[in-house]
């Protein structure tokens, strides 16, 4: 275990008074000085900084040490349900998912049958006021109760076909798995980063910014574009920032990204890992929508041309910014089965992934109105008469026509993502530097000038940071330095609204929609 330097002792007594009167008296054992690091370690209150090579193995035996003496052992009990978080997805040989996950509490079993994924809350939970109402069957309406404000969100299930456990320094295959230990776990498929293995214990959130840059990856000559699909959708699963977006009207693949660098990252990725040559387009900005207001739409089953066997209301509202997109139910949740609920919501959701204009709608609140739909029809000796019976086939072809109209009603607006940002350079540069900033449409906020230098904060459109970056060393004789990092979204105040091209079936057209979806343009 290497030895703790001479700044130790006064780092460890700014958090510790009875340390600091032993430090002032003449000095403090080292047991004292391990005792005091390895309890403010395990409160966050210091962070130990390790220094090896891992391509040589100098420092690892320190670094495996102070994990073992620094970092608090986990703990849970194994006779409580299972309950774990998945932190990585990779691919096997043969192509299958593989989880890592750590346990916290319970026991995971080979053979198990488990629910995971996402804790996104309910579908079942109550609006904030009055009453629904709920339509049944083909004809009448009728009044119905609010849902209970408890329940559980839709989660996957999938059935553990191999279990192998991490311990000291070795993967060891297992058939089961207590709390506290970290697991590899084969047999769930669709499984991602960040997902909740059975009971959901603790919220897992990472504190990454939002990407705002995308651009759309060209297959190179020769390379198969369903090869190259399939790669970067395992890309994402193994990233959960890189978000995939497949335009199967123009046959395009986009990527998500922070910046110009990532696209030579993800360029090498597939080349060295899948063999895919490809280049990228121009790198464009991605935007959101927020709503400006409240609007409702709702469609019944068997009128004014619906034709599709369902009855769907909804409501949506603003939500603050952060909190993402809830979904509350004001109808019975008896009045249907709980799988065209279930239909609804995950439309509700894929919907949202593009707005009014096009770019996805991250924060409000959608409550659900009105539901019905047609019973099953069978006859004596016959089978399923699926064309006079409901199906969730209908429930997700007409969701997206009546949230559309909603979001319509309620208006959107486009905001363009800020990044705050930091920029020191030469006094004698801020004459030069400050037209430049406003042209690119920067609000400089604080402007500081210590000596020879300048110091520059404020925010700039992140569609402007990159040329900002090519600017900067002739504006500042290569002296300058600047700091940028996403901050906020804004509403898009100058030039045209921007428009994002539509990859669903287009539901603000209905007849287009109709066409695409059940093949004719009507009811």
């Amino acid at each position: 275990m290497p030895g703790l330097g001479p700044a130790a002792p006064e780092v460890l007594a700014d958090h510790d008074d009875a340390l600091l009167a032993a430090y002032l008296d003449g000095g403090v054992p080292d047991a004292q000085l391990w005792a005091a690091l390895a309890g403010q370690t395990r409160r966050c209150l210091v962070h130990p900084v390790y220094f090896g090579s891992a391509m040589t193995g100098a420092g690892v035996a320190g670094l495996i040490a102070g994990v073992e003496r620094l970092l608090p052992a986990a703990g849970g009990d194994p006779a409580d349900p299972v309950s774990g978080t998945v932190f990585k997805v990779e691919r096997g040989p043969a192509g299958e998912q593989i989880a890592y996950a750590r346990i916290f509490s319970g026991t995971l079993r080979l053979r198990d049958r488990i629910p995971f994924g996402a804790d996104t809350g309910t579908g079942v939970r109550a609006g904030s006021g009055g009453t629904g109402t709920g339509v049944a069957g083909s004809g009448g309406t009728g009044t119905g109760v609010r849902a209970g404000s408890g329940g559980t969100g839709v989660r996957a299930q999938g059935r553990v076909t191999g279990l192998s456990v991490f311990d000291r320094g070795a993967e060891q295959r297992r058939d089961s798995a207590g709390a506290g230990r970290i697991v590899k776990v084969w047999g769930l498929g669709g499984v991602r980063i960040g997902d909740a293995l059975g009971r959901p214990a603790r919220a897992y959130e990472h504190h990454f910014a939002p990407p705002t840059l995308e651009t759309v990856v060209v297959p190179g000559p020769g390379t198969d574009r369903r090869a190259l699909h399939l790669a970067l959708t395992q890309l994402a699963e193994q990233d959960p920032l890189i978000d995939v977006r497949h335009d199967e009207v123009r046959k395009e693949t986009s990527v998500s990204l922070y910046g110009e660098v990532q696209k030579e990252v993800v360029q090498a990725t597939l080349a060295d890992e899948y063999g895919l040559d490809v280049t990228f387009r121009e790198t464009t900005t991605v935007y959101v929508e927020r709503l400006t207001g409240t609007g409702a739409a709702v469609e019944f089953n068997k009128k004014d041309g619906n034709p599709f066997l369902a009855t769907v209301g909804l409501r949506v509202a603003p939500a603050p910014a952060g909190s993402g997109v809830g979904f509350t139910l004001e109808v019975e949740l008896g009045s249907m089965p709980y799988a065209f609920f279930k239909a609804v919501e995950d439309t509700v959701r894929e919907t949202l992934a593009q707005g009014l204009h096009g770019w996805r709608i991250p924060d409000c609140t959608v409550t659900m109105t009105h539901s019905g739909y047609s019973p099953r029809q069978s006859h004596a000796h016959q089978r399923f008469d699926k064309s006079m019976s409901s199906t969730g086939h209908d429930f997700r072809g007409l969701t997206p026509l009546v949230l559309t109209e909603a979001l319509r009603r309620a208006g959107t607006r486009v905001h363009e993502p800020m990044h705050r940002f930091r920029l020191e350079a030469p006094v004698d540069t801020l004459g030069a530097l400050l037209p430049v900033l406003t042209r690119l449409g920067a609000l400089p906020r604080r402007t500081d000038t210590p000596g020879a230098l300048c110091v520059l904060e404020g925010a700039v459109p992140a569609a402007r940071v990159h040329r900002l970056e090519q600017l900067l060393p002739g504006l500042t004789r290569g002296e300058g330095e600047l700091e940028s990092a996403f901050d906020h979204y804004a509403p898009v105040a100058r030039g045209t609204v921007p428009e994002r091209p539509r990859t669903d079936h287009n539901p603000l057209d209905r007849k287009e929609y109709l066409l695409n979806v059940t093949g004719r343009a009507g009811g």
